[in-house]
C-alpha cells in the first residue's frame, strides 16, 4: 500500500539533524510520493533542491500570508524572486502555500490579498495549481477566488479548516480539499461531518509535518510516515477500506499535481 503527502516541510529547520535519515524511513515506510510547500523565498528554494535531489518528491512555491512583506513596495520583488524559481523548474506542481491568515495577522489585510491575487496570477501565467493556506479569512479567500481572481487550474486547500461553508464553498468552485491532522483530534468535534462533506475524489491526505502531528503522535514532531492516520481517519469516518483511501487520494494528489 503506498500513500502521497500531500503538503509536508521537509525544508523546516526542524529536521536540521536528521533531514536525510527521516526521508529515506518515509520513503521506505510506503510513503511513494511527497510534496514540500515552500513559504517563503528560502523555504521555496529548499524545497525546489529537495525534489531535485529525490525523485519521489516535488515542490510547491511561493509566500505565504505569514511572510508577506512589510510593504507593497516589496510585493512585486518577492514575486520576481519566485518566478525566478520557476524558470526551467521540472518538479515545481503548484504555487503555494499561498492565501490570508487573519489569525495571527489583522493589520496587514491589504497586503495579504494583494500578495494572494498576484501570486495566483503567477500560477496562472505558468498554468500551475495554487495551494492555499486560510485561517478565519473565508470570506475575502472565496471572494477572491470567485470575484478578483480566479485561478485557471483550481488547486487545493491545504490542512482545510473544518468550517462547512468553506468546504461548500471550495468545493462548488472545483476545489481539492486536504485533510491534516486535526481530523484525528478528541476536540475536532464537526471532522466527521466536514469529511462525509467531501466526495472521496476531492479529498487529499498530508501532514504538514514537522506541525499537526495526528492522533496517538500528537505533541511529537510530525513527518510523513504519520500520514496514514490521517487516511485512516477518513476510511473510518466514510466507511471504507485504508487501502481504497490510500489509492483514492495518491490517484487525486496526481491529477491536481500533474504527476505521472
Amino acid at each position: 500500500m503506498e500513500f502521497f503527502d500531500s503538503h509536508s516541510h521537509y525544508n523546516d529547520e526542524k529536521f536540521n539533524e536528521d533531514r536525510e535519515q527521516i526521508i529515506k524511513e518515509t520513503y521506505e515506510d510506503g510513503i511513494t510520493k511527497i510534496v514540500c510547500a515552500g513559504y517563503d523565498v528560502p523555504s521555496s528554494k529548499f524545497s525546489l533542491e529537495l525534489s531535485n535531489k529525490y525523485i519521489y518528491i516535488y515542490s510547491i512555491v511561493g509566500i505565504s500570508p505569514n511572510d508577506v512583506p512589510e510593504s507593497e513596495e516589496e510585493i512585486n520583488s518577492k514575486i520576481d524572486e519566485i518566478r525566478k524559481l520557476l524558470i526551467g523548474a521540472q518538479k515545481v506542481v503548484a504555487i503555494g502555500e499561498i492565501g490570508l491568515d487573519y489569525y495571527w495577522n489583522k493589520e496587514n489585510k491589504h497586503i495579504q490579498k494583494e500578495m494572494f491575487i498576484k501570486q495566483i496570477e503567477l500560477a496562472n501565467q505558468y498554468s500551475l495549481p495554487i495551494v492555499i493556506h486560510t485561517r478565519e479569512a473565508v470570506d475575502d479567500t472565496i471572494d477572491i477566488l470567485k470575484k478578483r481572481c480566479k485561478s485557471n487550474r483550481n488547486g487545493v486547500f491545504h490542512c482545510c479548516p473544518l468550517n462547512r461553508e468553506l468546504v461548500k464553498q471550495a468545493l462548488n468552485l472545483g476545489y481539492y480539499i486536504s485533510f491534516a491532522g486535526p481530523i484525528t483530534f478528541k476536540n475536532s468535534k464537526n471532522a466527521e461531518e466536514i469529511v462525509n462533506m467531501v466526495p472521496i475524489n476531492k479529498i487529499l491526505i498530508e501532514t504538514d509535518s514537522p506541525y499537526l502531528a495526528p492522533e496517538p503522535k500528537r505533541g511529537t514532531r510530525n513527518d510523513c510516515r504519520n500520514v496514514k492516520y490521517i487516511a485512516q481517519k477518513i476510511a473510518e469516518y466514510k466507511k471504507m477500506e485504508l487501502e481504497e483511501v490510500a489509492s483514492a487520494t495518491y490517484k487525486n494528489a496526481c491529477e491536481i499535481f500533474r504527476i505521472p
